[in-house]
């Protein structure tokens, strides 16, 4: 991910400020408690495709 690019990304629904998660390929807005994913490098910044990070987490059978 390009750091100028992230100098001046925001929270679409906040206007926060984004963290990036190199590991995971998402931007983080803590206010939101909201992670957007990072497909092809390109950052997808819809609020209906943002992983809700208040959800509890899908445990695998």
């Amino acid at each position: 991910m390009d750091a100028r690019l992230l100098d001046i990304l925001v929270c679409p629904l906040c206007k926060g400020p984004l963290k990036y998660d190199k590991e995971a390929q998402e931007l983080i807005c803590n206010g939101d408690r909201l992670a957007y994913p990072i497909r092809d490098g390109i950052p997808i910044m819809w609020a209906d495709e943002a992983r809700d990070l208040n959800a509890p987490a899908v445990q695998e059978k």
